[in-house]
C-alpha cells in the first residue's frame, strides 16, 4: 500500500496478509481523497477512523493535513501494525485505539470533524453506524463528515443526513453531513 498524496506522498507498508482485512484499494482511496477538499478543509480538523484495519486511512488522513486521528482497531496484530508503522513514519498526531468500534462508540466523546468507517461489509449493524454517529452520540462536530465504506448490499441515500454516494469498482462510499 502507499500514501497516495501529501506529506506522506510516496511512503509505502506492507500490512499482515494473514489478518483477514480488506484494505481500501488505493484506487478507491485516491478518488475519495480527490473529492473530499471540496467538501471539507482538513486542516485543524481531527478524524476518528473506525474498524482501522491497515490504518491507510488513517495514515492517508494525516499525510493531507489534518491536526489528529484516532484510529480504532479491534484486532491486537493490526492495532500494533499502525502503531509500528505510524512511529517508522515520525508520525506523533495518530493514537490507536484498540478496542471493538461499536463499544467505543457507546462512551467516545472527543470532538471530531471526520469520522470514517469500513467495517466488514457483512458485519451485523452496519446499516445503523449513521444513526450511532449522528443520533444516538452526536460524535461529529457541526458541519462535519461521515464517510461509510460499503458494498453494493447497502444504500442509504434515503437517510436524513445522506450527502452523496460515490462508486469505485466494487467499493461504494457514502457520505453524510
Amino acid at each position: 500500500m502507499r500514501i497516495i498524496s501529501g506529506s506522506l506522498r510516496g511512503r509505502t507498508f506492507y500490512p499482515p496478509t494473514n489478518a483477514g482485512m480488506r484494505p481500501t484499494t488505493d484506487m478507491a482511496r485516491e478518488a475519495l481523497f480527490n473529492i473530499l477538499p471540496a467538501l471539507i478543509d482538513f486542516e485543524g480538523k481531527v478524524v476518528l477512523d473506525l474498524f482501522s484495519g491497515s490504518g491507510g486511512m488513517a495514515l492517508e488522513f494525516i499525510s493531507r493535513g489534518v491536526e489528529y486521528v484516532y484510529a480504532v482497531e479491534k484486532k491486537a496484530q493490526l492495532a500494533k501494525f499502525i502503531k509500528d508503522t505510524a512511529e517508522k513514519f515520525n508520525v506523533d498526531n495518530l493514537k490507536v485505539i484498540q478496542q471493538d468500534a461499536y463499544k467505543l462508540l457507546l462512551s467516545y466523546n472527543i470532538p471530531t470533524d471526520i469520522v470514517f468507517a469500513d467495517p466488514p461489509y457483512d458485519m451485523p449493524g452496519i446499516d445503523d453506524l449513521p444513526d450511532m454517529i449522528y443520533k444516538k452520540r452526536a460524535i461529529i462536530n457541526e458541519g462535519g463528515l461521515f464517510i461509510l465504506e460499503h458494498n453494493s448490499a447497502h444504500n442509504y441515500s434515503d437517510h436524513e443526513r445522506f450527502m452523496q454516494s460515490r462508486k469505485y469498482g466494487k467499493v461504494h462510499f457514502t457520505i453524510f453531513q
